[in-house]
């Protein structure tokens, strides 16, 4: 993760910060990350730095419990789901290559998954009909298989995980994620210049 390591606060279980534990309750250790530290010194923090961190914030806690239900329940990474995820789009294949770019890594990365996957037998590896130095990779019956399912639960772990936001603020939230999205484009596009 980039930015400072979360800092440890011990704070009472109701969620109020003491130094001593009342009589049988336990105390609770909360993480705080960059996000909360910026609300709780504000004059710090321009809006921008502040809407940067609970972006990044929003990312990493919903990442990280996507990551926790797929090991626990398939006992597969994020990057292996992801891999399948590009590769059930396109039944006829994928050159390395195309998958690379699809999931903004390097061929090396998607090397050792598709090694990997390829040894379990959830993927088949052929050289190219028109280039004899490309390789395409694609699901196996088994592979897709097992994707679907883990798809099908994917989907409603994401939606177990925005269950409190109304089908307005998602609408709302889709809007102006766009609008960020094309600003940070532009900015990106501008310095390249």
């Amino acid at each position: 993760m980039i930015g400072p390591k979360p800092e440890r606060r011990e704070i009472g279980c109701d969620g109020i910060r003491a130094s001593v534990k009342a009589p049988g309750r336990y105390d609770c250790i909360m993480i705080l990350d960059s996000e909360t530290k910026a609300v709780e010194l504000p004059e710090d923090h321009g809006n921008e730095l502040r809407l940067w961190l609970r972006l990044l914030t929003c990312t990493t806690l919903i990442e990280g419990e996507v990551r926790s239900r797929l090991r626990e329940r398939f006992d597969v990474t994020l990057p292996r789901f992801d891999l399948m995820a590009q590769l059930d789009k396109v039944p006829d294949g994928m050159t390395l290559s195309d998958v690379s770019k699809r999931m903004m890594v390097s061929n090396g990365n998607v090397t050792g998954l598709v090694e990997r996957l390829v040894e379990s037998g959830h993927l088949d590896r052929r050289t190219s009909d028109t280039d004899r130095r490309v390789q395409v990779i694609r699901l196996t019956k088994i592979g897709r298989a097992e994707f679907r399912k883990m798809a099908a639960e994917h989907e409603t772990w994401i939606a177990d995980i925005f269950s409190d936001l109304s089908p307005k603020d998602i609408r709302e939230l889709m809007r102006l994620l766009a609008k960020t999205k094309a600003s940070a484009r532009k900015s990106a596009q501008a310095r390249a210049l």
